[in-house]
C-alpha cells in the first residue's frame, strides 16, 4: 500500500510506493483539461462540464480555502484520477474537523483497475492525519454503481442528504 510523504518545502502530500505505479499530488492549474476530461463523462455530472478558463476562476477560489484541495492520481506522467478533499473546522464536535470529498473521478478506460479504490484510500489516509472524526460524501441516486463502490469500501449509509435548487 503506498504511505503519505508530505513534503514541508511545497506542502504537498504526495502517496508513494504503491505497487500499482500510481502518484498522489496536489492539482495544478495545468492538470485541469486533464481533470475535466475525467469531469466529462457521461455518467459524471451528465458530460457537462466548464470550459478551462472557467474551471481556472473556481480552482483559484478553491485554493483561497484554508483546506481545500484537488488532488490528482497519475500513472507513468498520465492523470489518471482525481478527488477534491475538503477539511473544515468545527466549532462541534469539541473542535475536531471532518473531511468532505467529491468529485471522485477515474479514467474510463481504467475503470474496475482499483484507481478508485486507491483513490479512496489516500483521501481516508489524508483525512486521518488531518485528525477528522469522519469523511463523508454524497452521491445522486442514479449512480448505483458508485454506491456499490462506496458500500464494498465499508461506507456507511448515514442519515439523508437535503438540496435546494437555487438555479
Amino acid at each position: 500500500m503506498a504511505s503519505l510523504v508530505t513534503n514541508p518545502i511545497m506542502n504537498q502530500s504526495v502517496a508513494t510506493g504503491d505497487a500499482t505505479g500510481l502518484s498522489l499530488r496536489k492539482a495544478t492549474a495545468a492538470d485541469l483539461r486533464e481533470v475535466l476530461r475525467l469531469y466529462a463523462q457521461p455518467d459524471f455530472y451528465d458530460g457537462v462540464v466548464p470550459s478551462e478558463s472557467e474551471a481556472l476562476v473556481v480552482f483559484e477560489r478553491m485554493a483561497a480555502y484554508p483546506d481545500y484541495v484537488l488532488y490528482v492520481a497519475e500513472c507513468d506522467g498520465a492523470v489518471v484520477g482525481t478527488f477534491a478533499l475538503l477539511v473544515m473546522d468545527n466549532i462541534g464536535h469539541m473542535g475536531t474537523p471532518s473531511a468532505v470529498i467529491e468529485d471522485v473521478a477515474v479514467d474510463p478506460a481504467l475503470h474496475g483497475a482499483g484507481i478508485g479504490r486507491w483513490l479512496m484510500a489516500q483521501a481516508l489516509e489524508i483525512s486521518r492525519a488531518k485528525g477528522c472524526y469522519k469523511l463523508v460524501l454524497s452521491s445522486n441516486v442514479k449512480r448505483e454503481k458508485a454506491h456499490a463502490f462506496y458500500d464494498a469500501l465499508d461506507f456507511e449509509r448515514h442519515g439523508y442528504s437535503f438540496r435546494i435548487h437555487l438555479t
